[in-house]
C-alpha cells in the first residue's frame, strides 16, 4: 500500500488516493461520483488578495441541501481540469450518504497563489485585519463558499489527515459560525517535536526522503507539477547515509542549498524562536466547535501530534465537545485498509471499519445533518489484549503512577533498587550506529514501530532491562517519562528508550508474521523515544554534559495503551543511536547540522541503577 520512497507523501496520499494508484485497481467509487457529483474549479480570494485553488463537487441532485465537508492540503487537490477524484471525503460512506465537497490547496501550493511558509497557524487574531495565516485563509473561504455554492445547508465540517490534519486544527482558529465541526487526524501541531526532531534527535531518513518531493515550487507562481524524487541509487539506506557523512553533506553532496524548507531545518536545530511560531498548540483557546481528534499508536510520525492536540483542545476548552480516537493504526491507517495488523502482530480484529463506520461517520453525521450521536468521549484501542475501550478522559482516572526500576543485572522491577554503586556502560561508535529495525530500506518502515527488538538486544551497545515473567496482565495506559541517571566520556549524547513486549516461548505464529520468523519469544516494540543529550536542560538553549558527571536526563515516550499479558515480560532497552531513523550524535558539543567529520567520536555512556542514581521509567499502572 506504501510504495518505497514515497515515505509521508505516500501516507499522505493514503488519505484520498493511495489504492487508486495503484496499478490495475479501479476505485469502487469512481464511476458514481461522475454519475452523481458535478465538479466545478474556483479561485477564491482571500482577504490580502491572493486567490486560492479550490475544486468543489455538488450532487447533481438538487431536490434538497447538503453540508459542505472540506480538506484544505498541501498534497495537491488534483485532479485538475476535466478529471474527477476517485473517492470523495473521508470515507465511502460520506459519498454515498450526500455531501458538498471541497478540496483546497493551501496558500502557496500547486494552483494556489501565494507564498508558501511552513505552519503558520495565528499571527493576527483580529477578524478585520489584512494579515493573513490558515485560520484566516480558512474563514475567507468558509464565508465564500456559503454565500457562492448553491445548495448548501449552512454548515461546514472540516477533516484531514498529517498536514492536513494541522489545516484541520487551524480551521477551528476560524472560528466562522458556519464551521459546525473538525477532524484533526493525525494532526502535525508542533513541526520540531512531530516530524522534524524529537526532543532534538533529528529524523533523518523521513525528512531527508521527504523535502524533495514536497518541494514543488519556492516562489509565487501556481503549478499543477510535483517535486521530484530523489534517488539514492540504493535499498541500503544504512549504508547510504553513513556514506553520506555529516548533516552538512545533505547539501553539500545532494541539495545543493536548492531546497529552502530543508535548510530552515537545518539552520534551526534548537527549539528556537522559528519553532514557537508554527508551535499550534499555544493557540488553541476559545474553540467552541465541536471536534474529533484520530490517531494511531503506531503513527511514526505525528503521534505527539494527535494526543497532544486533543490534550490541549480538552484542557483549554473544558465545555467544547472533544472527542478522541486511537487506534492500532500507522499514520493515516484508519482511512482505508482493514487496520487488523502491522508487520507481524496480529490486532485481532478489523479497526479501520469500526472507526469509520462507528465513529467519524456518526461523528459528522450529528453535527452537519442533526443525526442522533452515541459515541464515547474517548475510544481507545488496547494493545496486547486486542479490544477496544472507552473512557470519560484521557489518561483514564483509574490508572496510577508507578516507577519502573532498571535494577543491576539486566533486571526491571516496580521495586527500587537496594545497590548502593551500581551502573551499567556501553561503548558508542558513531561509526557503527545500532539499525532502528532490522532490515535493509531507503525509507522509514512504519513496521518498525512494532517489530522484533532481538537483533538489537544481542548487540554491546544496547543495554536490555528485563521483568520477571508475570504472574498477571499488566496494562500500561498514558504517557511514560524516561527518568535516566547517566554519565558520558563525551560531551554530547542520544539517549533512546524501548518498550518492548517479549512474548513467551510458547507463543504460536499468527497469519501475519514474516518469513523466518517466530513469535516465540519475540520482542515486540510497543513504544520508542529519542533525546539529544544537550537539550535535557532547556529544548532552546543546549547545553553539554560534563565528562564523566553523572546528570538527570528525563523526557517523554508519548502515550500508549497496552496489556503485557500474563506470561509474558516487559523489557527496557537503552541505546545511543537508532540509524537512519535518527541522524548520529557525534558525541561532541557542537552543532549537528554544521559538524565536521573530525567531530564523531566514541564514547563510553553509563546508566546508573543504584540506590542514590535510579534510573526508571514513570509510567501509569491501570491494574
Amino acid at each position: 500500500m506504501m510504495k518505497k520512497h514515497l515515505l509521508l507523501i505516500a501516507l499522505c496520499a493514503l488519505i484520498t488516493c493511495a489504492f487508486a494508484q495503484q496499478p490495475g485497481f479501479v476505485a469502487p467509487d469512481a464511476q458514481y461520483i461522475k454519475d452523481n457529483y458535478t465538479k466545478t474549479e474556483y479561485q477564491i480570494p482571500m482577504r490580502d488578495g491572493k486567490k486560492l485553488f479550490t475544486s468543489v463537487y455538488v450532487p447533481k441532485d438538487k431536490s434538497k441541501e447538503y453540508p459542505i465537508m472540506m480538506d484544505r492540503t498541501c498534497y495537491s487537490v488534483a485532479p485538475y481540469g476535466a478529471g474527477y477524484k476517485s473517492s470523495l471525503g473521508p470515507s465511502s460512506l460520506f459519498t454515498h450518504d450526500g455531501y458538498i465537497f471541497v478540496y483546497q490547496d493551501v496558500r502557496g501550493r500547486f494552483m494556489s497563489e501565494g507564498i508558501y511558509e511552513e505552519m503558520t497557524p495565528e499571527k493576527d487574531t483580529n477578524p478585520t485585519s489584512k494579515v493573513t495565516d490558515e485560520g484566516s485563509d480558512t474563514y475567507d473561504t468558509i464565508d465564500w463558499l456559503i454565500k457562492n455554492i448553491p445548495g448548501n445547508n449552512g454548515k461546514v465540517g472540516v477533516w484531514g489527515i498529517s498536514y492536513p490534519g494541522f489545516y484541520s486544527t487551524t480551521a477551528l482558529l476560524s472560528r466562522h459560525p458556519a464551521l459546525a465541526c473538525v477532524s484533526p487526524q493525525a494532526p502535525i501541531a508542533d513541526l520540531w517535536r512531530d516530524d522534524g526532531w524529537h526532543n532534538g534527535a533529528f529524523f533523518l531518513a523521513a525528512n531527508f526522503s521527504f523535502y524533495p518531493g514536497f518541494t514543488n515550487r519556492q516562489d509565487g507562481t501556481p503549478t499543477q507539477r510535483r517535486g521530484g524524487r530523489f534517488d539514492a541509487g540504493t535499498e541500503d539506506g544504512y549504508q547510504f547515509y553513513l556514506n553520506m557523512g555529516s548533516m552538512k553533506n545533505t547539501n553539500a553532496k545532494y541539495f545543493k542549498d536548492s531546497i529552502r524548507l530543508w535548510n530552515e531545518m537545518m539552520d534551526h536545530p534548537d527549539y528556537d524562536q522559528h519553532w514557537k511560531d508554527r508551535n499550534v498548540l499555544t493557540h488553541l483557546t476559545n474553540i467552541k466547535t465541536p471536534v474529533l481528534v484520530t490517531g494511531g499508536w503506531y503513527d511514526a510520525e505525528d503521534l505527539y501530534g494527535a494526543i497532544n492536540t486533543w490534550k490541549t483542545i480538552s484542557k483549554n476548552n473544558p465545555g467544547t465537545p472533544a472527542y478522541f480516537c486511537m487506534g492500532p493504526w500507522v499514520h493515516g491507517g484508519w482511512a482505508r485498509g482493514d487496520g487488523d495488523h502491522l508487520g507481524d502482530v496480529d490486532f485481532g480484529q478489523k479497526s479501520g471499519p469500526y472507526y469509520r463506520e462507528g465513529i467519524e461517520f456518526k461523528f459528522f453525521s450529528h453535527y452537519l445533518k442533526g443525526i442522533d450521536l452515541n459515541i464515547p468521549l474517548v475510544s481507545t484501542f488496547e494493545t496486547g489484549s486486542n479490544q477496544w475501550k472507552t473512557y470519560k478522559t484521557w489518561p483514564p482516572v483509574e490508572a496510577k503512577e508507578q516507577n519502573l526500576y532498571f535494577l543491576p543485572g539486566g533486571k526491571l522491577s516496580f521495586d527500587a533498587p537496594k545497590a548502593l554503586a551500581a551502573f551499567d556502560e556501553f561503548v558508542s561508535d558513531p561509526a557503527k550506529p545500532v539499525p532502528f529495525w532490522n532490515g535493509t530500506d531507503m525509507d522509514m518502515r512504519r513496521e518498525y514501530m512494532t517489530a522484533d527488538q532481538r537483533f538489537a538486544s544481542t548487540r554491546p551497545d544496547v543495554l536490555s532491562y528485563q521483568s520477571a515473567v508475570l504472574d498477571k496482565d499488566v496494562t500500561l495506559a498514558g504517557n511514560i517519562w524516561a527518568n535516566l541517571k547517566v554519565s558520558t566520556t563525551g560531551t554530547d549524547a542520544d539517549f533512546m528508550v524501548k518498550v518492548i513486549d517479549v512474548y513467551p516461548d510458547s507463543a504460536k505464529n499468527n497469519q501475519w508474521t514474516g518469513k523466518d520468523v517466530y513469535m516465540s519469544g519475540y520482542q515486540q516494540m510497543v513504544r520508542s523515544e529519542a533525546m539529544r543529550g544537550k537539550y535535557r536542560v532547556n529544548i532552546s538553549k543546549p547545553v553539554p554534559f560534563i565528562p564523566g558527571k553523572v546528570s538527570p536526563v528525563n523526557f517523554e515516550l508519548q502515550d500508549i495503551l497496552h496489556t503485557f499479558k500474563k506470561g509474558h515480560r516487559i523489557m527496557v532497552q537503552v541505546q545511543s543511536t537508532m540509524f537512519p531513523l535518527v541522524d548520529r550524535n557525534p558525541q561532541t558539543f557542537v552543532d549537528i547540522m554544521k559538524a565536521k567529520e573530525s567531530d564523531f567520536k566514541k564514547a563510553t555512556h553509563r546508566v546508573y541503577t543504584n540506590k542514590a542514581q535510579p534510573s526508571f521509567l514513570k509510567v501509569r499502572v491501570l491494574n
